[in-house]
């Protein structure tokens, strides 16, 4: 790890001074809300277990008080920012705050959804505060565009926090559960106030931490046709199993003899299954209908979706 200043992070006065300076005014539009505390962002890269020799991707860093407590701290930082003002201060502000770092700091201005590859060596690490609104689709987005990410680390609203941590059973397990568990070990790793965040926001935040699965869910089923499973059953998750899969089976009945093939109830409810139960059900789909892959899935939701009204 490098030694830095003890003032190379950015404090509430630095953040404003800078905000100042570059005629920015967070936006609700883009869900920012920047980090103003040193001891917030250092916290947040002990909890990510950020290592010397570890590439960070950071997707939204904003004025960059996250970026400089990842530089101190891992081999190269990669930062997303689609704010053409953001970034395009943020390299000068690494520049002049960690100078000795500056090389290991690489700026991609554009959209994290756009994004399908990365300058430099592969990211080991995914940190990121991510704006509520497009939370979810961008996690996913980046667990399944870069698998070399091991570990990931991000702050979002509370109520998306407990729905990515969601276990089978909880009343908020849904999508963002079961899909983010495709990919990776996810639990709730701490919450944020609002008092660290400028402007403050009117919700709390939460941690969650994803650990890359040691191996992928044993299913012979594409990731396209479990999520097309998924999707179905949480559409109308007030309803059987039988009942919500009869669109996407072909029929109750088709979606009665799924379900009983892959060993589940059809009186059972999308809430109640893990992700390899989904994966059972995509494995014994009836043949003859229309493979998963070319109808509109769901794979990943849309970029606009807000990630907290995701089922």
């Amino acid at each position: 790890m490098s030694t830095t200043e003890p003032d190379a992070l950015l404090g509430p006065a630095d953040i404003r001074e800078l905000a100042a300076a570059l005629g920015v005014r967070p936006t609700k539009q883009r869900g920012q809300n920047f980090v103003i505390d040193a001891n917030t962002v250092r916290r947040i890269v002990r909890t990510a277990d950020v290592r010397p020799d570890d590439v960070v991707v950071e997707v939204g860093p904003g004025l960059g008080s996250l970026t400089l407590a990842l530089l101190e701290a891992a081999d190269r930082v990669v930062a997303v920012e689609i704010d053409d003002v953001l970034a395009g201060a943020l390299p000068a502000t690494v520049t002049a705050r960690m100078p000795e770092r500056a090389d290991r700091f690489t700026l991609v201005h554009s959209d994290a959804m756009q994004v399908r590859e990365l300058p430099g060596p592969p990211p080991t690490a995914l940190v990121a505060n991510l704006p509520y609104n497009v939370a979810v689709p961008v996690l996913l987005t980046m667990l399944d565009r870069f698998p070399t990410i091991e570990r990931t680390l991000v702050m979002v609203q509370a109520e998306v926090a407990d729905r990515l941590a969601a276990r089978p059973g909880n009343k908020v397990y849904g999508v963002p559960s079961v899909k983010a568990n495709w990919y990776t070990d996810v639990k709730r790793a701490g919450s944020i106030g609002r008092k660290v965040f400028w402007p403050a926001p009117n919700v709390d935040s939460g941690l969650v931490s994803l650990v890359r699965r040691a191996e992928p869910v044993a299913t012979t089923a594409t990731k396209a046709e479990v999520f097309a499973v998924v999707d179905a059953a949480f559409a109308q998750r007030r309803k059987t199993l039988r009942a919500a899969l009869s669109g996407w089976a072909g029929s109750a009945p088709a979606a009665e003899a799924a379900l009983v093939a892959a060993g589940i109830s059809p009186q059972a409810r999308g809430e109640a299954l893990t992700v390899e139960e989904f994966a059972a059900i995509a494995e014994n789909k009836p043949a003859g209908d229309e493979p998963a892959e070319n109808r509109p899935a769901g794979d990943l939701p849309a970029a606009d979706e807000p990630a907290g009204s995701a089922e």
